[in-house]
């Protein structure tokens, strides 16, 4: 009993062909990072009236420091996992100076006591931080 050629052929038909959800398991994709990640303790450890040396020390060196700006660092971290149906994280703090000496702070990544539960889409706001010597706890 002799077996047609083209039931060999579609198996290989099968795996050539140019659709895209035939080619995915195929193709490997690294997460990619990207910027300056920035977690809630790093930003519970900014106080006011710090140096922006003390403040480079603790978040690291900003990704955008404008010189048209210079009272004003951007950390921007964006990471996008190498799977397609994962969602991209992005997230953006923004640190400001007053006569060189930390004043505010603002992004999704709140200056605090870190919490436990981080929300998945933090809003973004502009926190005022209060002076050192103020205790309103």
């Amino acid at each position: 009993m002799k077996r047609p050629v083209f039931l060999f052929l579609i198996p290989l038909l099968v795996a050539c062909s140019s659709t895209p959800e035939s080619q995915s398991w195929l193709t490997y994709r690294i997460d990619i990072r990207q910027g300056n990640m920035v977690t809630q303790e790093m930003a519970a450890q900014l106080k006011p009236g710090q140096t922006k040396d003390q403040v480079r020390f603790i978040l690291g060196t900003p990704l955008v420091a404008d010189m048209f700006h210079a009272d004003r660092w951007d950390y921007v971290y964006r990471f996008r996992p190498g799977r397609d149906y994962a969602e991209v994280e992005q997230r953006h703090l923004v640190v400001y100076f007053e006569n060189g000496k930390l004043a505010k702070v603002g992004g999704d990544v709140l200056a605090g006591k870190p919490a436990g539960d981080v929300p998945a889409k933090p809003a973004t706001r502009v926190i005022d931080i209060a002076p050192a010597g103020d205790s309103a706890n």
